[in-house]
């Protein structure tokens, strides 16, 4: 029982996953423009970024979320890109003014949800309980199992349908998916 929510979150968003053209629905960016500290991205200096400040700012101006996950000095732009599950802004700034373009992107739901199933830009804690999760679903796994050894009358036929359903998976996979 312990691991029954959890093994409903990922039966339910593995179906999410696999058909998002049933659920996703577009989510309209929203775009911010304004001026920063341009000392912060100094443009005499190739590397001269104040990374810190520049989160900083746009989570307190913007209330940006996920974690920073990618800051590129190209010439006279600077690009910063915060992600997280069903979150994405992405920031250009103009190095020489200051001057810069914020889009932030929520996405629906289903989409924070698929990307929690999948662990993507959700950090090193869920992808532990993503590995709890799955050690918990192969213990159910496992004494579903090992109950029907225990059952004389079923043992065979219980026996016979995981060795069907096992060679279904491996039929479709080998025929239809490789």
């Amino acid at each position: 029982m312990l691991s029954f929510a959890i093994l409903l979150f990922f039966a339910v968003t593995g179906i999410t996953l696999n058909h998002a053209e049933w659920f996703d629905s577009p989510t309209r960016p929203a775009m911010f423009h304004g001026t920063l500290n341009k000392a912060w991205v100094n443009a005499s200096n190739p590397d001269g970024v104040a990374k810190e400040d520049l989160v900083n700012y746009f989570r307190r101006t913007h209330r940006t979320k996920g974690t920073l996950s990618d800051l590129h000095v190209d010439g006279e732009q600077c690009e910063i890109l915060f992600k997280g599950p069903g979150y994405e802004a992405d920031a250009t700034i103009d190095r020489a003014t200051g001057n810069y373009d914020l889009t932030i992107s929520p996405f629906s739901l289903v989409s924070l949800l698929n990307d929690l199933h999948k662990g993507r830009d959700t950090g090193k804690i869920w992808s532990n309980v993503i590995d709890f999760s799955a050690v918990l679903m192969t213990l159910v796994s496992l004494t579903g199992l090992t109950l029907i050894f225990f059952l004389n009358k079923r043992r065979l036929s219980g026996l016979l349908l995981v060795a069907v359903g096992a060679l279904l998976c491996w039929l479709v996979y080998s025929f239809w998916v490789s």
